[in-house]
């Protein structure tokens, strides 16, 4: 039951790319709108992560879990009946807020339902599952419904599941609370709202259109702001987050960990991608078959998960998933020419997908699982909000890093006398706009393309890689060290609130 709101908020996150094309031409957004489209719904969860994990905490996992369940579902219906831009955008910002109480309440459910730390790690490790085989059946069940289907269509996947889950979860999901809550700091969320989304934003355009002025301030401001919310915390008398968890040394590693595996994912699952259909010449579906293999892999060493944590401890699972996925990466800089390399870059995805899986369903049960039992709620958004703004630096840094080695390579490539035509700019910046502009350039300008932006790839695995080594080096060093720390008191069966 609880598996299922985290497999549907990740889904959302990859199932409207497929959609893009037919709702483009059937609302008519402009650029500036297609990408708040695109945008709003991942921005929105991570701004209110944080504040819905305290919310949570305050009035009820259960309760919020079914409140955001009821709004996740009629923004759903929003979405996919939406006449125009504006209203897209709306809904898709509802379906974010929404989105954001479903995952700190299914975790912090998670912890009070089960007390013993080997079941609690499966029940974490099967919940980390479900989010990504979100992220990876997204793409197929779009695919599939917009061959049938208008592109709405694509946003009602989630409202039967909901509508079970609001029927069902008051008689089969037990609530919990924090017995003395006290006052939410609205002060304090909206200091982290902006800190977070103006940090998502500048990380975005950072990928997008490099070091500019409006994304460098965006990042300042998210900075500026997350100092601020971190010292207000420390001084308020009813804080958001208890910033003594991150005086635990497992905490700190747990979500560097959390920090450079999302990294990973996200920057090289957004370029292998792109390179699966820009250069290998796969269609969108058979690009979301192939990545099946790698989610399947990470689903078998997630599973292996709390038996192996229990036999070694969490320093060797952590650090061996890193380097496992180090590991993949190296393969994947190691790509052959623009042509070839399907069979490679799966392999890559194997190794990265099957080692890092494990590691960051791992270190959600940290965070957690060191967290007092009546902040989980809060303790989870931190978890989550982490791998969000990794997924966003990910695709902005290693992002940032192929685009630079492609534009490089496309240097001197176009024919003498076209360098500054519309197709030739085109082509310079990414390539798809080489793709795009192929019947105005020679084919070899194609074929350059392809292999500068392979070189890209390359490049970026291997920053991933060396990233991967020293998160792995760390976690042995640092969890190991920390074998002594006392752990967080576990909730006994008395401590439900129930309503």
């Amino acid at each position: 039951m609880l598996t299922l709101p985290a497999m549907l908020v990740s889904m959302d996150l990859t199932v409207l790319h497929l959609a893009v094309p037919a709702l483009s031409m059937e609302l008519g957004p402009s650029g500036s709108e297609l990408l708040w489209i695109v945008d709003v719904y991942g921005f929105m969860i991570a701004g209110f992560l944080v504040t819905m994990g305290t919310l949570g905490d305050r009035i009820g996992r259960r309760r919020l879990l079914l409140i955001g369940a009821a709004g996740f579902g009629v923004a759903s219906v929003l979405a996919a009946f939406a006449t125009s831009a504006e209203l897209l955008i709306a809904a898709r910002a509802l379906l974010g807020i929404s989105g954001a109480t479903l995952a700190p309440s299914t975790v912090s459910l998670i912890r009070h339902m089960f007390h013993d730390p080997q079941q609690r790690t499966r029940a974490i490790s099967l919940w980390f599952m479900s989010f990504m085989a979100g992220s990876a059946i997204g793409p197929l069940i779009g695919g599939a419904l917009l061959e049938f289907f208008w592109w709405g269509a694509a946003f009602l996947i989630g409202v039967p599941v909901m509508l079970i889950l609001i029927l069902a979860g008051p008689m089969v999901l037990p609530e919990y609370r924090d017995p003395a809550p006290g006052r939410l700091d609205l002060t304090s969320a909206m200091i982290a709202l902006v800190a977070v989304l103006s940090g998502m934003y500048g990380l975005k355009k950072i990928a997008e259109s490099g070091l500019t002025l409006w994304p460098v301030l965006a990042m300042a401001v998210g900075v500026l702001g997350a100092l601020l919310f971190v010292r207000r915390q420390r001084t308020t008398a009813n804080p958001l987050i208890d910033v003594t968890l991150f005086r635990r040394s497992t905490v700190r590693v747990s979500l560097l960990a959390l920090t450079v595996g999302a990294v990973a994912i996200g920057g090289i699952g957004y370029l292998t991608l792109q390179h699966l259909q820009l250069v290998i010449g796969l269609t969108p579906f058979e690009a979301g078959v192939w990545t099946l293999p790698p989610f399947l892999a990470g689903a078998v060493t997630t599973v292996l998960v709390p038996n192996l944590a229990k036999r070694t401890g969490e320093a060797p699972v952590i650090a061996g998933g890193m380097a496992l996925a180090a590991l993949g990466l190296a393969v994947l800089a190691l790509l052959g020419g623009s042509g070839s390399g399907l069979v490679t870059v799966i392999v890559a995805l194997v190794f990265l997908f099957g080692g890092l899986m494990p590691v960051l369903a791992l270190g959600v049960d940290v965070v957690v699982g060191a967290a007092p039992a009546e902040r989980t709620g809060a303790a989870s958004a931190i978890s989550e909000t982490t791998q969000e703004l990794g997924i966003a630096l990910g695709i902005a840094l290693l992002g940032s890093s192929a685009s630079f080695v492609y534009r490089r390579g496309m240097d001197g490539v176009l024919p003498h006398g076209a360098e500054r035509s519309e197709a030739a700019e085109a082509a310079r910046s990414t390539l798809g706009g080489a793709k795009g502009a192929a019947g105005e350039l020679p084919a070899e300008v194609l074929t350059a393309a392809g292999q500068a932006f392979t070189d890209g790839l390359r490049v970026a695995a291997a920053v991933g890689a060396v990233a991967l080594v020293a998160g792995a080096v760390a976690a042995a060093v640092v969890l190991r060290r920390a074998g002594a720390e006392p752990v967080a008191e576990e909730p006994g069966p008395a401590s439900p609130a129930r309503t």
